[in-house]
């Protein structure tokens, strides 16, 4: 079973708060979510494999550490995951990036495909799904299907907030993929937002409704 690993770093639990205030508005929204992205990338990519190389200082010749020629990709969920991308491409600008498009049936609260276009070698590589909410876990749980269908086998989910009824589900259909977040909230409402949670990511992210 893949592990939820809950990211309880001071900052980001200070950034997240701050995040989930209605008084944040859009353009102090959009910074707080690049930093905290930015933040728990760092504990994303923590085991990503190292390997010996040899180097020269201006003292002296040397061995060290560099990360072992691993190729990352991040993946967002359009559109509320765009907002996550460049704080994590400030940590690893040489990864590329794909996109799913997906939205929610108001109604049977099930994911609709309306995009998909990832890089040409991603089944080559790590893969990095994000997406600030993980409410009913539909979306995620279509969207890793969607990367696996295509070869892809490598992959992780990194989410800001999460409710149980999300966890569960990808655990449920994706047992092999780890989930990053950091908070798990106390569960769905009757329109299927997470509570407490923060409302719409999107909407706050855009400033639409």
């Amino acid at each position: 079973m893949g592990k939820i690993i809950i990211m309880d770093h001071p900052l980001i639990q200070h950034k997240l708060s701050l995040i989930r205030d209605k008084q944040t508005g859009p353009k102090d929204f959009r910074e707080l979510l690049d930093e905290i992205s930015m933040l728990m990338a760092y504990e994303v990519t923590r085991d990503l494999p190292l390997q010996t190389v040899e180097i020269e200082t201006p003292m002296a010749r040397m061995r060290t550490k560099v990360i072992a020629g691993k190729k990352l990709g991040i993946v967002p969920i359009l559109r509320a995951g765009l907002g996550m991308v460049d704080g994590i491409l400030r940590l690893v600008p040489a990864a590329r990036v794909g996109h799913i498009g997906l939205y929610r049936d108001p109604e049977t609260l099930e994911p609709v495909e309306y995009y998909c276009k990832l890089p040409s070698d991603a089944n080559e590589r790590e893969l990095i799904v994000v997406d600030p909410m993980l409410a009913t876990g539909g979306s995620a749980a279509a969207a890793i299907s969607f990367l696996k269908k295509r070869g892809c086998t490598q992959i992780r989910m990194m989410n800001l907030l999460a409710a149980p009824e999300g966890l569960e589900r990808v655990q449920s259909e994706h047992p092999d993929v780890d989930i990053y977040v950091a908070a798990v909230d106390e569960r769905l409402n009757d329109h299927g937002y997470i509570t407490p949670g923060l409302g719409d990511a999107g909407d706050r992210l855009y400033g639409t409704k």
